[in-house]
């Protein structure tokens, strides 16, 4: 078949450990966006569904930190953080190792990436699973791009992933939805927790759906870094769902600064040609 969704949407785990504490006007708009983008989701019918995810050391640590890394196993487990803290409970997710593999080769033809057969999944996947398939009924591939640990993986090469990983899609007989999860502009565990720049959010978003390439691959990481805190770096799983939908645009369906949640929390959706 081929890619028949793209979406992006945070993964912050107050969104879900934090609910109670946001302003409830806020907090049910976005849950209510993060519903419509389930609904949208579920009428593509896809029969599997890549998380780009941003990984917070849960897996991956500075003695091994790949760049690009994709999961081949026929099931996961998640979240690794407290269910009580992130409210969210621990259990089984099904994933499709033939599947995994057939994606791998394809992209190693243009991209060197990791694959791990064994993955503990943190909130930066298993918060956007929690809204998008509650039922946990789909088969998930973990994507990791290590936005953590420098050196980090230029952005034209994040893009350059997103196009690979669509042709990789393009040439499997499943029905395969992306969806990108990170930020955007945020300084987790830092004093400066809950601060978010939301001009620097609104301004990147909008670079986002119109799919402005060269605007996209031009901020330095230390522009994000200053601007938008080292969460920021996550920039690169929306960017690599730019790639993935090259020459198509997109819509914003939410975006508000919670800071509780410590984002500014964003569901968005690109169109797939």
């Amino acid at each position: 078949m081929s890619l028949v969704f793209a979406a992006v949407c945070s993964h912050a785990p107050g969104i879900t450990g934090r609910a109670q504490r946001a302003d409830p006007a806020l907090r049910e708009g976005f849950y209510a966006k993060l519903g419509e983008l389930r609904e949208r989701l579920e009428a593509a019918r896809p029969e599997a569904l890549i998380v780009i995810a941003a990984e917070h050391f849960a897996n991956f640590f500075m003695n091994n930190m790949p760049a690009y890394c994709v999961g081949m196993a026929e099931h996961y487990e998640g979240p690794i953080e407290d269910e009580e803290w992130l409210a969210i409970e621990r259990r089984q997710i099904p994933g499709n190792a033939g599947l995994s593999r057939r994606l791998i080769e394809s992209l190693m033809h243009d991209i060197d990436v990791a694959y791990a057969e064994e993955w503990k999944f943190d909130h930066g996947i298993m918060v956007p699973l929690h809204f998008l398939t509650p039922r946990y009924d789909v088969a998930v591939v973990p994507v990791n791009i290590n936005c953590q640990g420098p050196p980090l993986t230029p952005l034209h090469r994040a893009y350059e992933f997103g196009r690979a990983l669509r042709r990789a899609c393009d040439a499997q007989p499943e029905r395969i939805a992306i969806v990108g999860t990170g930020g955007i502009s945020h300084w987790p565990a830092t004093p400066n927790s809950g601060v978010i720049n939301e001009s620097w959010d609104r301004e990147f978003l909008d670079r986002f759906v119109n799919n402005e390439r060269e605007a996209l691959i031009r901020y330095s990481d230390e522009e994000t870094f200053r601007d938008a805190g080292q969460g920021g770096f996550e920039i690169r799983t929306f960017i690599a769902v730019a790639g993935a939908t090259e020459g198509a645009t997109g819509e914003v369906l939410f975006y508000a600064p919670i800071p509780i949640f410590a984002v500014g929390c964003t569901v968005a959706q690109m169109t797939v040609a």
